[in-house]
């Protein structure tokens, strides 16, 4: 039987050998999964712990459990420290590469803002609405997938701001995917070396300017190109992770 599994901040765990989950969580255990006090069930923190735990008090709004143990997580995390930098795209679109990035391991995921983005943010409160959708999307997929570990949802940059925060002289690869004048995947792997750290940007359905490619050029980023077919987005971003993930990390 799959584990039952919830989530709860790390601060919750610094104070004994008790956790208290929130009115989601609570929620879900009582009206979805029926659970009732002295069930046992698996509690992870977001930082890569987990643990079995047993319900003592379950209330609408609030769950109060006991510590029984620590446990491994259910399933591993990718040696490969996987960034995700995606071009903004429309509703489901972006909500579907979190939920498969976070399935497929990776380690963060970074909105970018780019001259050919599909949507344009209205302000900050926009912004910050959206990145909290993502991160809730992000929970429920690494509640899916075993994960104990979240992956990090930033909120979104521009594009130069991710150029200059990724770079490739602190000894992180960082490649940008392109539909043009780049090279293929496998001249891109004729070496012996493999990363620890990878920053992969993926754009929007308008692919990418000349002006940018040039831009992440100069800044010593890599570009990549796939193949001669065109790929949708958020087709592009599940196709990429996997790919890294099968290259460098544990999707074997």
């Amino acid at each position: 039987m799959s584990r039952r599994r919830f989530y709860a901040p790390p601060e919750e765990f610094r104070r004994g050998q008790s956790v208290t989950l929130a009115a989601e969580e609570a929620q879900h255990m009582r009206g979805v999964l029926r659970l009732k006090a002295g069930d046992e069930v698996f509690v992870f923190d977001g930082e890569g712990r987990e643990y079995l735990c047993r319900i003592e008090s379950l209330r609408r709004d609030e769950a109060a459990l006991s510590i029984l143990e620590e446990v491994e997580a259910a399933s591993p995390e990718s040696a490969l420290d996987l960034t995700l930098a995606l071009a903004l795209l429309k509703g489901e679109k972006f909500d579907l590469s979190v939920q498969k990035a976070t399935e497929l391991g990776v380690t963060k995921i970074v909105p970018v803002m780019t001259k050919l983005s599909d949507i344009r943010l209205r302000d900050e409160r926009d912004a910050e609405k959206r990145t909290a959708r993502w991160r809730r999307i992000a929970l429920e997929a690494a509640k899916q997938s075993g994960r104990a570990r979240l992956p990090v949802i930033e909120e979104p940059t521009g594009f130069d701001s991710l150029l200059e925060s990724a770079s490739p002289a602190g000894g992180e690869w960082c490649w940008m995917f392109a539909e043009r004048g780049g090279q293929s995947l496998t001249q891109s792997l004729e070496t012996s070396e493999r990363p620890q750290s990878l920053t992969a940007l993926v754009g929007s359905e308008g692919g990418w300017t000349d002006e940018e490619i040039q831009s992440a050029r100069e800044a010593n980023w890599r570009v990549i190109t796939l193949g001669g077919r065109i790929l949708r987005a958020e087709t592009a971003a599940i196709i990429i992770t996997a790919l890294l993930q099968h290259l460098f990390g544990d999707l074997k």
